[in-house]
């Protein structure tokens, strides 16, 4: 899997390219085919970001994530 950095990722936002990522614990997720995540916002969210440590707000798991095809890795 390809590894990004933290740059890279921030340019998948729905607005800069077409491509609309996300990351979750390390591994980077691919939501452009998600009507939820359209523009790249998901109601207070924003792609191109590592949503990590805001998991715990939402109102839904991790489990949301299987839905979506992780890409690659996100270096720290």
């Amino acid at each position: 899997m390809k590894t990004y950095t933290k740059q890279q990722l921030s340019l998948r936002n729905g607005q800069d390219r077409p491509e609309i990522w996300v990351a979750y614990k390390g591994l980077i997720y691919d939501v452009s085919a998600s009507r939820l995540w359209k523009n790249g916002k998901h109601y207070e969210h924003w792609a191109g970001q590592d949503l990590t440590d805001e998991l715990p707000d939402a109102p839904h798991t991790s489990e949301v994530f299987d839905k979506f095809l992780a890409i690659g890795l996100l270096m720290n």
